[in-house]
């Protein structure tokens, strides 16, 4: 984690926590005061990693944060109340805290936790809600994962800290980092209720025909080193999410997400054929088109390719 924040003052903490939302903390400590230990790492703008850990019993309270909060308690007990609800946790247990408009009341038992902050607009930029054609945000409607999706939570949560965050190469690529945030906000829809329409409407196979795919592929062809989504690329082309989606399902038999990636990979391939070996390596290659692992981009690369990202460089 970046930074950590160590204090047995529960003031500190109120004064941390108003800094880190804007908004008002107010806690109250049940009997003994321990210590607290809160540690954060940013992702993107959109997404951070926290981790805390009580050695003592609180109640906290708190206005609407403007964030969801996607969280695991690995131990303690805690208890929390929002939107008329109150959900008790047990340590293994997967929950969304807080709902960006809502306030809401916790009250802390020895807790150690692991939460990803996310801000509510990321969600729109991969899932669609609207069956006309207004755009509307996408929200998560409960609490609680749909059973027994829980685990994949924990896996992309875990696949992103270690695969990301916690590598000392691929943290500091843009697309590297973008292209997680968007996986965790993908897996949270996938995980927690919410009201993201899936399957496509009569507009959307309308929409789903060949100069839709045109636009689309030119968008992204244009704009593959930067940091696109789904949402991108569906208003580049004048439709919807779901309409680009089925149109590349149709024609290309593939998906936008698929076709940005093999243009990242063309692009990388370029930059391979023009390096001089001994100032850049394939793993910043790799890095800078978007793909952490570089194992992984070495296997896709021999299928595209049928050599190694290694022959190529060392070609010049």
């Amino acid at each position: 984690m970046g930074e950590v924040f160590e204090t047995t003052d529960a003031e500190l903490a109120e004064d941390l926590l108003l800094r880190q939302y804007g908004t008002r903390f107010r806690i109250r400590a049940n009997g003994q005061r321990g210590g607290m230990r809160l540690a954060q790492a940013v992702l993107t703008p959109a997404v951070r990693f926290e981790y805390s850990r009580f050695a003592m019993s609180f109640t906290a309270t708190a206005g609407p944060l403007g964030v969801l909060a996607f969280g695991q308690l690995t131990d303690g007990r805690l208890a929390s109340r929002s939107d008329g609800s109150e959900r008790r946790l047990r340590p293994g247990d997967v929950f969304l805290g807080v709902q960006p408009g809502h306030p809401f009341r916790a009250t802390v038992e020895n807790t150690q936790t692991e939460t990803a902050i996310i801000d509510p607009v990321l969600l729109s930029q991969v899932a669609d809600t609207e069956p006309g054609r207004a755009q509307q945000p996408v929200r998560i409607t409960g609490y609680e994962p749909v059973s027994p999706q829980a685990a994949q939570w924990k896996d992309t949560y875990t696949y992103v800290r270690e695969g990301v965050l916690d590598s000392p190469g691929a943290a500091g690529y843009p697309l590297v980092a973008a292209d997680a945030a968007q996986l965790l906000a993908a897996t949270a829809l996938a995980v927690f209720p919410n009201n993201a329409l899936t399957d496509p409407t009569i507009e959307d196979r309308r929409d789903a025909h060949p100069a839709t795919v045109r636009r689309a592929v030119a968008f992204i062809r244009d704009n593959a080193h930067r940091d696109i989504s789904a949402a991108d690329i569906a208003g580049a082309a004048q439709v919807t999410i779901r309409a680009v989606q089925l149109a590349f399902a149709r024609h290309l038999g593939t998906t936008p997400r698929a076709y940005l990636l093999r243009v990242r990979l063309d692009c990388a391939r370029q930059d391979l054929l023009a390096a001089d070996p001994a100032r850049r390596t394939v793993a910043g290659v790799a890095y800078r088109w978007g793909f952490h692992s570089s194992s992984r981009f070495a296997v896709l690369y021999r299928q595209a390719y049928g050599v190694l990202p290694s022959h190529t460089i060392h070609q010049n």
